[in-house]
């Protein structure tokens, strides 16, 4: 029998990875209003809460990826 340290993706990786993933389009979502739309530009003010909460969903999502658990797998070698 031999153990070894293998990397699992688990459910917190997934949702980490989503959440990492949906922050950041809106993020890119808030740029590109910003950038290249000349006849709509919300004022700034309105725009805060949500640049934060998508910070802090980017922050989330990383720290949920690095977070996962390392599992021990055992293999068994039939002889």
């Amino acid at each position: 029998m031999q153990a070894q340290l293998t990397k699992r993706k688990t459910w917190v990786y997934w949702l980490g990875l989503i959440i990492l993933a949906l922050s950041s389009l809106v993020l890119f979502a808030i740029v590109w209003f910003n950038a290249v739309l000349d006849y709509y530009k919300p004022p700034i003010e309105f725009q805060v809460p949500f640049i934060v909460s998508a910070i802090v969903f980017v922050i989330i999502g990383v720290y949920m990826m690095r977070s996962q658990q390392q599992e021990k797998i055992s293999e068994s070698y039939i002889s």
